[in-house]
């Protein structure tokens, strides 16, 4: 069992930027497909950022591409996501996912997910 944990949400002036971390404990990350998600009030869940089991490969949609970047250091069991110039739009809680795959996975299919950090971007 793989239980991850976000921590950095917060709330910032549009423009702003955060830093999301998600860790587990006990489980080290190395073989898992790291994803980003988010979900706004009344939303479906949507896709963020993905990256590669060994962090070479990373993946976006449209909607943050520039802006926002995921990574990972899996001696530290830590994925990260940098939000920069953060919009109104982007207020959502943001979810971790991890599923054991050498594939990106940009959909929801991932079998563990954090119980999520509120992230509130202010006009």
């Amino acid at each position: 069992q793989v239980q991850l944990v976000e921590s950095g949400g917060g709330l910032v002036q549009a423009g702003g930027s955060l830093r999301l971390s998600c860790t587990t404990s006990g489980r080290t990350f190395v073989g898992y497909a790291m994803g980003w998600f988010r979900q706004a009030g009344g939303k479906e869940r949507e896709f963020v950022a993905a990256v590669s089991t060994s962090g070479s490969r990373t993946a976006y949609p449209d909607s943050v591409k520039g802006r926002f970047t995921i990574s990972r250091d899996n001696a530290k069991n830590t994925v990260y996501l940098q939000m920069n110039s953060l919009k109104p739009e982007d207020t959502a809680v943001y979810y971790c996912a991890a599923k054991k795959s050498g594939f990106i996975l940009t959909t929801l299919q991932y079998d563990y997910w954090g119980q999520g950090t509120q992230v509130t971007v202010s006009s």
